[in-house]
This record gives C-alpha cells, sequence and structure tokens, in this order.
C-alpha cells in the first residue's frame, strides 16, 4: 500500500470517528500538520 492510499484510509477512518485533524493528532501525541501530510500522502512518519 503507497502513501496515498494509507492517507486516504486514515481521513476516510478519522471523519467517520467525527474527529477533526486537530483532535486525531491530540490523540495520537503529534501535530495536526504530521496528520494532514499523512492523509495527503507527503509523509507516513
Amino acid at each position: 500500500m503507497d502513501a496515498r492510499n494509507t492517507g486516504a484510509l486514515i481521513a476516510a477512518r478519522r471523519k467517520a470517528l467525527g474527529l477533526t485533524q486537530k483532535q486525531l493528532a491530540e490523540r495520537l501525541l503529534v501535530s495536526d500538520k504530521a496528520v494532514s501530510k499523512w492523509e495527503n500522502g507527503v509523509s507516513l512518519r
């Protein structure tokens, strides 16, 4: 699975849970910018 597909899955699951990127980031102890990069397939770290 590539970064773009992984990002789409993360975004879909986040939205299904009714979370914003910021809320997901807080739960995972990462920045909201990191979540955005994951969802856009820019980075998986």
